[in-house]
C-alpha cells in the first residue's frame, strides 16, 4: 500500500477554526497531523505561563507530539490553529504498525522523522547560536509570507524577544536595507 493509499483510508479529516486546539500541553494525545490548509502554532507554556513558540507549521507539513504519541507520555506542547485548517488525523499506533509492514510506509515515516529531526536542529542552531536580530534576518529569508500571516507579537515569541525588542531589530534591519 502506498503512503497515499493508507491516508485516505485510516485518516481522519479534521476541520478546525482559528484558535481552536488540537491538543494541549500535558496531554495525552497519540495522533499526527498531515496539513492540508491552514497554518498552525506548537507552543510551549512555562510554569509561569510564559509562552514560547516552537514553531509555525504550514500546508505540507506533519505535526504530533511524539513524545506523547511514541511514549505514552503526555505532550511536551500545544497545538492551536491561528487560521480555519483542514487536517488529516492519523492514529500514530496504526501508522507504526503500517510502517513495520510495509515498506512504502516505513520509507514516508523515516522521511518524516529525518525532515523533523533536520528542522529541530536547525531550530535549535538558531536558538543556541543566532543573535535575535540574525533569526530576524533567518525568518525573512525562508518563510517572508508569514510575516503577513501571524501577529508581531507571535514573530517575538518565535524569535525568543519582546515585541519592544523585536522593533528594534526590525529598524535595524530595515536602515540596512
Amino acid at each position: 500500500m502506498q503512503f497515499s493509499q493508507f491516508l485516505e483510508t485510516y485518516g481522519k479529516p479534521v476541520q478546525a477554526e482559528a484558535e481552536e486546539h488540537l491538543f494541549r500541553q500535558g496531554e495525552d494525545h497519540g495522533s499526527l497531523y498531515a496539513v492540508r490548509q491552514g497554518l498552525l502554532k506548537a507552543y510551549y507554556l512555562s510554569g509561569e505561563g510564559k509562552e514560547h513558540i516552537k514553531s509555525f507549521i504550514q500546508p505540507g507539513d506533519f505535526i504530533g507530539s511524539l513524545t506523547a504519541s511514541y511514549a505514552g507520555q503526555s505532550s511536551s506542547f500545544s497545538l492551536v490553529c491561528l487560521q480555519p485548517a483542514e487536517l488529516i488525523r492519523l492514529d500514530f499506533n496504526q501508522i507504526y504498525a503500517a510502517s513495520r509492514d510495509n515498506v512504502n510506509i516505513a520509507g514516508v515515516v523515516v522521511d518524516f522523522l529525518l525532515a523533523f529531526a533536520m528542522k529541530k536542529e536547525r531550530r535549535e542552531y538558531e536558538l543556541l547560536c543566532l543573535s535575535a536580530e540574525d533569526r530576524y534576518r533567518e525568518l525573512l529569508k525562508t518563510t517572508p509570507h508569514i510575516m503577513d500571516m501571524v501577529t508581531q507579537n507571535e514573530i517575538a515569541l518565535y524569535l525568543g524577544v519582546t515585541p519592544v525588542g523585536l522593533s528594534r531589530i526590525k529598524k535595524r534591519v530595515t536602515d540596512a536595507s
